[in-house]
Parts: C-alpha cells; sequence; structure tokens
C-alpha cells in the first residue's frame, strides 16, 4: 500500500529512518528517477509498505509530524 509521497530527500530520509528505526519494511519507489530528473517534481518517490503495517506506519508518520505527505486512504 502506498502510505506516501515526496519530492523532498529530508523529508524522504526522515520518513524512512522512521519506518527502519520501527521494524516496519519500506518501499521506496521511483526513488532512481526521482534523482535522475533534477527534482523538478515530476517523479515524487513513493513509500509502500504491506497491509497490515499500514496503521501502524500511518501513526508514526503522523506523530512525526509528516502528514502533509500522507496519501490519504
Amino acid at each position: 500500500q502506498e502510505i506516501m509521497r515526496t519530492n523532498d530527500p529530508v523529508v524522504a530520509s526522515f520518513a524512512r529512518s522512521l519506518l527502519d528505526d520501527a521494524g516496519i519494511s519500506v518501499v521506496v519507489a521511483d526513488e532512481h528517477i526521482s534523482a535522475i530528473e533534477g527534482m523538478i517534481g515530476a517523479f515524487p518517490r513513493r513509500f509502500l509498505v504491506v497491509d497490515e503495517d499500514l496503521p501502524a506506519a500511518r501513526h508514526l508518520l503522523v506523530e512525526a509530524g509528516l502528514s502533509a505527505w500522507l496519501v490519504t486512504p
């Protein structure tokens, strides 16, 4: 399930660190194309988690102040 999108490398790094530290597996899609396209914003990084981790991941990211980047269910 897609949980968030961002073009901001700092937000992406922070979110990935939070999820990794919580033991939540995350796949970051479009990470390489986002870097190649020169940060014009055409290809945001998409964060994907498994269904059973979605509620915990969403809660963690909201608590960390990243709700602006969350994808609405």
